[in-house]
């Protein structure tokens, strides 16, 4: 996959674009904040130097074409609420998984529903993906909520390998 120029996005109240150096601070709190990752096993960026890495590490990716992750801006302002990507693209780039991530305040406001909206229109159009994986906890019902509402369907025959409490949601493209 190509990322380049990296597609910046819009929604109605959102702009989706590539993260910088100067979105550490709320990069660090999303990737540390206990009720962020309630629910995700991933590694916290509580320093600076942590989140830097971490952001240095995903434009790499991007620039590389392993995945494409975008800060989730309201517009009319500077700092990020939440990320949302594609990754983990299957080797003949036709499935993706969706991620993402949203800080409390900006929660049960629609706004993670205007994003994968819109990563899913980008995904099927724009990178021409017949489907889109979403992996999520067992008890995480804000996110199946989330998934159930854009007609996501729950998929028993998959399981998570690397997690049995997740339940694996799948989107296909429209025929």
């Amino acid at each position: 996959m190509q990322f380049t120029p990296f597609p910046i996005l819009y929604t109605e109240r959102l702009l989706l674009r590539q993260l910088t150096l100067d979105d550490w601070e709320q990069i660090s709190f999303l990737r540390s904040d206990s009720i962020v990752n309630q629910y995700v096993d991933r590694p916290p960026a509580y320093s600076k130097e942590d989140a830097i890495a971490f952001i240095q590490k995903i434009n790499t990716g991007i620039k590389e074409g392993k995945y494409i992750y975008w800060a989730l801006v309201p517009k009319g302002e500077q700092q990020l609420i939440g990320t949302i990507c594609l990754w983990n693209f299957s080797q003949e780039n036709t499935v993706a998984d969706i991620g993402y991530d949203l800080h409390p305040k900006a929660q049960g406001k629609g706004y993670m529903s205007e994003a994968v909206q819109c990563i899913l229109y980008y995904g099927f159009e724009q990178l021409h993906l017949q489907k889109i994986e979403a992996y999520t906890h067992r008890n995480n019902e804000a996110s199946i909520r989330l998934l159930e509402r854009l007609n996501f369907q729950f998929c028993a025959e998959k399981s998570d390998p690397h997690n049995a409490d997740h339940l694996i949601f799948v989107k296909e493209k429209a025929k």
